[in-house]
């Protein structure tokens, strides 16, 4: 693994943070697809620009936030770190931002959420591959399947074989967003309501980190279910009341 990559003697870049990097690059040029195919005259920089530094902020204070003692004792380092981030806490920060930047373009709040949702999902997959890059601890269980890998050299350092959870969580988003990006067309044509693809965005997203959470190394809060297997349950259950209350026939058009 490479946490950090030097350059000369002098420059040090965490492979992390460059993978965040990529994973926002390729989010906006997804998202600025999508509001083309929908007509949609909107910034794509901005709608990536700022609910992707509103997602780092939150992801890092929801972090923090499950240890408080830590953070109390230690607060700067811990505050400025670039370990620990997340995923719960990213999208309430992004989710908070969207709604305020719909607001402001005084567009339907659903249909800004939809569009997010696709690039959402591309975004944190290859932001896992940064995690799977740096060795940041966010690796699973041991296993003796083939594919089990080890991370000796990581940020958060093992020399057991474990389960590559960054890749399957990877895989997993690529699949959603595919799913994500197919939903849209119909959303254009009027067969479905607004909203429909963030609900479905909400729904796999938490079925998937609920999931992968039985075999990630994080200790459990509460029944004894991790809190990001918490934060997955609460997102399928948005999600699916969501598309439960969404109207059974499409809103009229509003720009």
């Amino acid at each position: 693994m490479y946490p950090f990559i030097h350059i000369g003697s002098r420059i040090t870049l965490g492979t992390y943070g460059l993978m965040v990097a990529v994973a926002l690059i390729a989010a906006f040029f997804l998202m600025r697809a999508d509001l083309a195919r929908r007509s949609l005259a909107i910034d794509a920089e901005t709608i990536i620009g700022v609910p992707g530094l509103a997602g780092l902020i939150g992801a890092r204070l929801y972090h923090l936030a499950e240890d408080p003692r830590a953070f109390i004792a230690n607060p700067l380092p811990l505050l400025f770190s670039t370990m620990g981030f997340a995923w719960f806490g990213a999208f309430l920060g992004g989710f908070a931002a969207l709604v305020l930047l719909a607001r402001s373009y005084k567009i339907c709040v659903l249909r800004m959420l939809d569009v997010a949702s696709p690039a959402a999902a591309l975004g944190y997959g290859i932001g896992r591959i940064g995690c799977l890059i740096s060795g940041d601890g966010d690796y699973g269980i041991p296993t003796s399947l083939p594919w089990g890998m080890s991370f000796p050299n990581g940020l958060v350092p093992t020399t057991e074989h474990v389960h590559p959870t960054p890749i399957y969580e990877f895989l997993a988003a690529l699949a959603i967003g595919h799913i994500l990006w197919r939903i849209g067309p119909r959303i254009m044509k009027r067969e479905i309501a607004d909203g429909t693809v963030f609900a479905c965005y909400l729904i796999l997203s938490g079925i998937a980190r609920f999931l992968v959470e039985f075999i990630r190394i994080n200790p459990p809060l509460l029944f004894g279910l991790s809190n990001a297997q918490l934060a997955g349950a609460l997102c399928f259950v948005a999600g699916v009341t969501l598309l439960w209350r969404l109207p059974p026939s499409p809103l009229p058009q509003t720009r």
